[in-house]
């Protein structure tokens, strides 16, 4: 990896004046760039986005076609034939061929506006998937691979992790087991990834409209309220329970506790009905396979690769965070109901789960004077987004332009390169579809699109990725306004894109963000401190009525002192999430899945409305499922490498550090362990006191 000379950091008046007065750069064809590229020895590519229903299966289809004849010249070869390059590199070769398609197909079925494409999209990921659990079960490959491990190869580095992983995955697949069981855990896999991609589906689906009138809505912004689309009559504007900024809107702001009721009742019965019977098939079939592979529970067998290695670890620290948490959760709880009895003028009322954001909220306005929708006003969308370009090119010598795109899945998407500032080199290419639409998906979430890899003629691929996102669009009258909290989750989100396009690993499989699901979260955790941080903040942050205004230095006080009057809650629901999780993927059996649930809800953080199902919409079930506990378990990581530069005398625009933190973590990925990588950029060994200290229960 090159290392270049590190520049100064750029004064703020500087990126100030820039983001004022530089005319948006014109931008650049792909064509050009991949000239650039050639001459680093890399190459740039975008996805051929399928437009037809055909297309997408026949894309599918070729791509299984190429990926099995390349699978029957690896199965082919002879014991004294076999080598790295032609079995365990080959795999990846072919990992990183037939996960371009699947990524492109999971990416239209997220994001087209066409309900055909999305539909045969979802059936097309099911096909993919069926198919590629079934790689694991070929056995004529499997006995070239044993071939080769029987050799004792002499490997060192990312070589050798990726043949020893290569061969714990088939034993983790059960290639060990005797053939009759070994295809009975086979055929429930496929059977899971199924079910799974139908679960993700209705999720996506789930649409619940809410007609409230203006005096039901009562305390919800005028701002929030004028928005298109959302006037239904005279007196009547239409809530959709589905959309998160609208959920969140309301429920901060909802004065009457009714209407409060009434959406999270509604958000937490989505997809309740198609949902609940297949989360139910999915665990009970998780826990077969488990056990069919010798594994105790799905958690164990989930955990075993990363970091936290075992279900009852990753569930010591979910319950011993817990533990330290109960009594600032219990203050917290106090304040809210003193609120809720000031209101109500009923000195026993009860603080409920559709209470929390709300007197959240009121605490940060009475006793801190923080009122987070006037602070929207700060926080134009586009200047935010500039503003964060400014500040993660100045720490990880980046240039962050646009580039024109030869083809959209909708208007307003934008395109960007990513480029190493001081030598040119290009380093990968990041789509924006940032604001909500029928039928997109509906959280915030970074996809890999094509990932980074050396490639088998030494040139490498650079990635290319794309954020989607649900913000509050732009208003006839009046800019995209993003809360701070949105303001986080876009420094958050871009922080897994830069993960991505900085990678350097030589194989797909280390490359990017893929490393172990506990660890994915903290290189982007970590970028939500810097705007918590003034000298960052002014560097963007202003009114879009008067540009010349900061945030004062008092109200960014009080607002931080707000956020830790309130971190007990947060992570109350947060743990209870994870602890969630882990339940169901623990001993399932026959429980009910909405019953085990429900009670731990309840019992780590708020009594859940009676007839709802949550887990029906938690869409971190799949794909995170025994793995959420890793935000959290992230969040200590996160914690500590934030100190690295709040402790630093440049502080967030320590060049230094953001240069170790691209080289020690961001370019490796998990091409050697992270553990590993974490220390190098920490330049110490871990510590948890960051992180209590964050969360307020640690020394200050």
């Amino acid at each position: 990896m090159c290392r270049e000379k590190l520049f100064i950091v750029m004064t703020l008046s500087l990126i100030n004046s820039s983001l004022a007065a530089e005319p948006k750069a014109t931008p650049k064809t792909l064509a050009a760039l991949q000239k650039e590229a050639e001459k680093f020895g890399s190459l740039l590519a975008l996805p051929q986005v399928e437009t037809m229903p055909q297309q997408i299966k026949q894309s599918v289809s070729n791509t299984i076609a190429r990926a099995n004849a390349a699978l029957d010249r690896i199965g082919q070869l002879k014991p004294e034939q076999v080598n790295f390059k032609n079995t365990i590199q080959a795999l990846d070769d072919i990992a990183f061929d037939a996960g371009q398609t699947a990524n492109r197909i999971s990416l239209i079925k997220e994001t087209s506006e066409d309900s055909a494409l999305r539909e045969t999209s979802t059936e097309m990921v099911k096909v993919y998937q069926e198919w590629a659990v079934g790689l694991d079960y070929r056995e004529d490959v499997y006995a070239a691979v044993q071939a080769f491990a029987n050799t004792k190869p002499k490997l060192a580095g990312e070589d050798l992790k990726l043949f020893e992983e290569t061969l714990r995955d088939y034993r983790r697949a059960g290639l060990q087991l005797p053939k009759a069981e070994r295809q009975e855990v086979e055929r429930l896999r496929k059977e899971v990834a199924r079910i799974e991609t139908d679960f993700d589906a209705n999720i996506t689906k789930a649409q619940k409209p809410m007609l409230f009138t203006k005096e039901e809505l009562e305390g919800v912004p005028e701002s929030f309220l004028s928005q298109p689309g959302l006037k239904a009559g005279e007196n009547q504007y239409t809530i959709k329970a589905n959309i998160t900024f609208h959920f969140v809107a309301v429920m901060e702001n909802a004065k009457k506790e009714a209407t409060r009721k009434r959406l999270k009742e509604a958000r937490y019965s989505l997809a309740q009905k198609e949902n609940v019977p297949l989360l139910q098939q999915i665990v009970e079939l998780r826990d077969k396979i488990a056990k069919k592979l010798g594994y105790a529970t799905w958690a164990d067998y989930q955990i075993e690769p990363k970091m936290a290695k075992t279900g009852a670890s990753a569930r010591d620290f979910l319950v011993k965070l817990d533990r330290g948490l109960q009594p600032k959760f219990g203050q917290e709880l106090g304040e809210f109901q003193a609120l809720k009895a000031k209101e109500t003028g009923n000195p026993k009322a009860k603080v409920e789960l559709w209470d929390w954001r709300y007197y959240s909220n009121q605490l940060k306005k009475e006793k801190y004077a923080i009122d987070a929708e006037q602070l929207r006003a700060y926080f134009p969308y586009e200047r935010v987004l500039d503003g964060m370009f400014a500040i993660y090119q100045t720490i990880f010598s980046l240039k962050i332009e646009p580039v024109e795109a030869p083809s959209k899945w909708t208007k307003d998407l934008t395109l960007h390169l990513v480029s190493d500032s001081k030598t040119g080199e290009p380093l990968g290419l990041l789509y924006l579809d940032m604001f909500p639409r029928e039928g997109k998906y509906n959280h915030f979430a970074q996809f890999g699109i094509i990932e980074g890899k050396l490639l088998p003629n030494g040139k490498y691929q650079r990635p290319t990725a794309a954020l989607i996102c649900n913000f509050p669009p732009p208003q006839k009258d009046k800019p995209a306004l993003l809360s701070h909290r949105e303001v986080e989750t876009l420094f958050h989100e871009f922080g897994h894109a830069l993960h991505t396009v900085l990678t350097r690993a030589k194989y797909v499989r280390f490359s990017g963000t893929s490393v172990p699901r506990d660890f994915v979260e903290a290189p982007s955790q970590m970028l939500e401190n810097w705007v918590w941080d003034k000298k960052v903040l002014d560097s963007f942050a202003a009114d879009y009525r008067n540009p010349n205004e900061r945030i004062p230095q008092q109200i960014l006080d009080k607002l931080k002192e707000a956020k830790l009057a309130t971190t007990g809650t947060f992570y109350k629901r947060q743990l209870s999430m994870g602890l969630l999780d882990l339940g169901l993927h623990h001993q399932i059996n026959a429980s009910d899945v909405v019953e085990v649930s429900n009670k731990i809800l309840s019992d780590v953080f708020l009594p859940v409305p009676e007839g709802t199902a949550f887990v029906a919409y938690f869409g971190h079930l799949t794909g995170y499922d025994a793995g959420y506990y890793g935000y959290a378990w992230a969040d200590a990581i996160a914690a500590d490498m934030a100190a690295v530069f709040q402790k630093s005398p440049k502080g967030f625009y320590d060049v230094q550090a953001g240069q170790r933190l691209r080289d020690e973590i961001y370019a490796p990925g998990a091409s050697r362990d992270v553990s590993i990588s974490i220390q190098r950029f920490l330049g110490r060994s871990q510590s948890i006191e960051p992180f209590l200290k964050t969360i307020g229960i640690g020394a200050h």
